[in-house]
């Protein structure tokens, strides 16, 4: 096995050799296919920033959600209804455990676009002040939500 594995990397080194050799010498070519990683990279990025805006809508719904179970559970309560106050407890938790995975997709999406944007400094102050201005009150949401949970526990 490890004298297959020796020869693919001695192949994938040789053909490597090759391309650039290719590549210097055919410098119209080199620019096509900068080009064309360029496109690719500038399709994934979209790509990517279409399922952090889904994951943030996902995430929105649900903090609506759990703010609407949770004055539920506090009418139920107020009203005597413990068993039922208790349920809608249970479906809060269930939401934020939801929130909390939907949140670590979101990070992961921001990890990678972060990585195919080739370094460039991603900040707040580029994108448009709408979704900056989303973004700050999504944090703020998932904030509030997590110092309510850390209470109860």
């Amino acid at each position: 096995m490890s004298s297959a594995a020796d020869w693919l990397e001695q192949l994938e080194a040789r053909l490597e050799q090759q391309l650039d050799a290719f590549l210097q010498a055919n410098p119209a070519q080199e620019a096509l296919l900068q080009e064309q990683e360029r496109r690719e990279r500038r399709q994934r990025q979209r790509q990517l920033l279409q399922q952090a805006e889904a994951l943030r809508s996902t995430l929105l719904r649900l903090a609506a959600d759990i703010r609407q179970w949770r004055d539920r559970a506090q009418r139920a309560r107020a009203a005597g209804a413990l068993d039922l106050a208790g349920r809608a407890d249970q479906q809060v938790n269930q939401l934020m455990e939801r929130g909390r995975q939907q949140w670590q997709a979101l990070e992961q999406l921001g990890q990678q676009v972060q990585s195919n944007t080739d370094a460039r400094p991603s900040s707040t102050a580029n994108e448009p002040l709408d979704q900056a201005w989303a973004r700050f009150e999504l944090d703020q949401e998932l904030e509030q939500l997590r110092r309510q949970q850390n209470q109860r526990h």
